[in-house]
């Protein structure tokens, strides 16, 4: 296991079983670091095991607001396990088919993924689809969080109506000062607690070469041109149980979630740029 590698497995331990994560000797991966050192990127995913059990997790995207009805957020899409737990978002692209990120689903059986749609209430409600296939883009890269695209296929159809429909496919590519809207069930600051209540915020678009100016000379590599970040302010954006989510511009998904500098302090968020992987993910509906 190389060193980012480790350093993933050890934050993700941490927010698996809901305790902070273990502290880290920044001696032994200080290639990663600039000093003064800080928290590396990280996927935005939160591993549910006993969540529901777990007393610090009953009390949203950070900085956001509260979903009223379904019908607000017809298209977000909740992946959980066979316990019924809420680990990642999705979106609704096709009467059987959600978008997701790949760090999400890699590693899952293909049945062991439940969808569930036309709820904006994590804890109730909603319509629950078992998967039937799931497809991570094969050039996924763990290491470098590259490629971060999957798609999950249910095996029942989604009935479509006011709470439940499906987005097109960003075709355009999005430059910098565009607004856009993000929603999740993702924790509500880290560490911190998953919400009930689907949280949205209105964040703004940053062009490539910002985004990269913005983070540490070691992370930079990381936003790929396959990438597209947002930043508005400290204190709003995406935290974990936000992955695989929509970033949407009027009735297309431009962007999935993918990794952040935990959570909300400063640095833009990462996303894999609808745009890119288009192609791809048609060819594989």
């Amino acid at each position: 296991m190389n060193k980012l590698s480790l350093v993933f497995a050890i934050l993700f331990l941490g927010a698996a079983i809901g305790q902070d994560a273990p502290e880290i000797n920044f001696d032994d991966v200080e290639t990663l670091y600039e000093s003064p050192p800080i928290q590396p990127p990280m996927g935005v995913y939160f591993e549910p095991d006993d969540l529901d059990d777990n007393p610090d997790f009953m009390s949203r995207v950070v900085g956001g607001t509260s979903a009223t009805s379904a019908a607000q957020f017809p298209y977000q899409a909740s992946l959980r396990t066979a316990g019924n737990a809420h680990f990642c978002g999705a979106t609704i692209i096709a009467s059987r088919t959600v978008l997701s990120a790949a760090h999400c689903t890699v590693g899952r059986g293909q049945t062991a993924v439940r969808v569930v749609v036309g709820t904006h209430l994590r804890l109730s409600g909603g319509i629950m689809h078992t998967s039937s296939r799931i497809v991570n883009n094969p050039r996924y890269n763990a290491n470098t969080i590259a490629f971060d695209v999957s798609i999950v296929q249910t095996a029942t159809t989604f009935t479509f109506n006011n709470n439940v429909r499906s987005l097109g496919l960003g075709a355009a590519h999005v430059g910098g000062g565009v607004a856009a809207v993000v929603s999740g069930w993702g924790q509500t600051s880290h560490p911190g607690s998953l919400p009930n209540a689907l949280q949205w915020a209105r964040l703004t678009v940053l062009t490539n070469a910002d985004c990269r100016n913005r983070h540490t000379a070691n992370n930079r590599p990381m936003v790929f041109d396959q990438k597209i970040c947002t930043f508005t302010r400290v204190g709003q954006g995406i935290c974990m149980g936000d992955s695989g989510g929509p970033l949407v511009i009027g009735s297309n998904v431009i962007g999935i979630p993918s990794w952040v500098i935990p959570c909300a302090r400063g640095f833009p968020d990462v996303y894999d740029r609808v745009s890119s992987h288009r192609a791809w993910i048609i060819s594989v509906m």
